[in-house]
C-alpha cells in the first residue's frame, strides 16, 4: 500500500478536504433549512465563469487578478440573491436555477474558441483537489477561519445577508481546489444525512462523514487509479447513505421504545 501511495501528495489533499468542510458542512444545513438546495451550484458556477472570464482574459491563473474576478462574480450573484429572497421568495429557487444554467453556459460560451476548453471546464467540475500543496492551503485555512469566526460569532446579529457573503467567500475558494461536483457534494450530503439531528451533534456527525468520505475517496484513488475528485463524491454518498440508514434506525428503535 504505501508503495502506491504517495503521502505527500495524500496529506495536503485531505486537509483540504477537511479545510473545505469546516465550512461546508455548517453552511450546507442552513441550505437545507431554507430549501434553496442548487444555491451552491448556481454560486460555484458563477465563481468559476469569474476565472474562465479572467482566463480568457490572459491574465495569471495564479494572480491576485483571477482571486478578485471570481470573487466579484460571486459576490453580486450572491447579494442579487439576498436582494430577491427578500423581495421575490416565491421564485427564489427557479432564479438560483437560472442563474446557475446562465453561468454555465456563459462559460462555455467564453471557452468556445479556446483549444484548451474542454480542459478547463473539466478542472472547473472535477477540480484538482491532488495538486494541493501546503502553501496553497494556508491562505484557504485563515479565510475559512474569519468566516467561521463570523458564521459562529456574529450571524445572529448581522442577520442573513451575512451567509449570502460568507457563501460567495467560502465557495469562490474551495470551487478552485476541489471543483464544483465536490462543492455540491461536501454542503449536501453530509447536511443530508444528517437531517434528523440538531446542534453540535448534527455538526461533528456532519464533519466525520465527510472527513471519512475525502479520506476513503482519496486513498481508493490512489489505488484503483480513478479521478480522484469523482469518487470522493461517491464514496460520500455511500457513507452518507449508511449513516443515514443508521439514525433513522436509532430514530425508529428509541421510537419504538417510547
Amino acid at each position: 500500500m504505501s508503495e502506491i501511495i504517495d503521502w505527500s501528495i495524500v496529506g495536503p489533499a485531505f486537509v483540504a478536504g477537511l479545510i473545505i468542510l469546516s465550512t461546508h458542512v455548517p453552511l450546507g444545513a442552513v441550505v437545507l433549512e431554507r430549501g434553496i438546495i442548487f444555491i451552491d451550484l448556481a454560486i460555484a458556477q458563477i465563481a468559476g465563469l469569474g476565472v474562465i472570464a479572467a482566463h480568457s482574459m490572459d491574465w495569471n491563473p495564479g494572480g491576485i487578478e483571477v482571486q478578485i474576478a471570481a470573487v466579484s462574480a460571486a459576490l453580486i450573484a450572491s447579494l442579487g440573491l439576498a436582494w430577491s429572497e427578500r423581495h421575490w421568495p416565491k421564485i427564489q429557487e427557479p432564479l438560483i436555477g437560472i442563474l446557475f444554467i446562465l453561468a454555465a453556459t456563459g462559460g462555455i460560451l467564453l471557452l468556445a474558441g479556446n483549444p484548451h476548453g474542454s480542459e478547463h471546464l473539466k478542472e472547473l467540475l472535477v477540480g484538482q483537489i491532488l495538486w494541493s500543496t501546503w502553501p496553497d492551503l494556508v491562505p484557504v485555512a485563515v479565510l475559512y477561519a474569519i468566516i467561521l469566526a463570523i458564521w459562529f460569532l456574529l450571524r445572529e446579529r448581522l442577520g442573513s445577508w451575512v451567509f449570502y457573503v460568507s457563501f460567495a467567500f467560502v465557495v469562490t475558494a474551495s470551487v478552485q481546489i476541489v471543483g464544483i461536483y465536490l462543492v455540491f457534494a461536501s454542503l449536501i450530503i453530509p447536511a443530508l444525512a444528517t437531517a434528523g439531528l440538531s446542534g453540535r451533534k448534527r455538526l461533528w456527525l456532519g464533519y466525520l462523514i465527510g472527513g471519512v468520505s475525502y479520506f476513503a475517496g482519496i486513498i481508493a484513488s490512489a489505488v484503483l487509479d480513478l479521478p480522484t475528485g469523482a469518487i470522493i463524491v461517491w464514496a460520500m454518498a455511500v457513507i452518507s447513505l449508511l449513516a443515514g440508514f443508521a439514525l433513522g434506525n436509532i430514530k425508529a428503535a428509541n421510537t419504538g421504545s417510547n
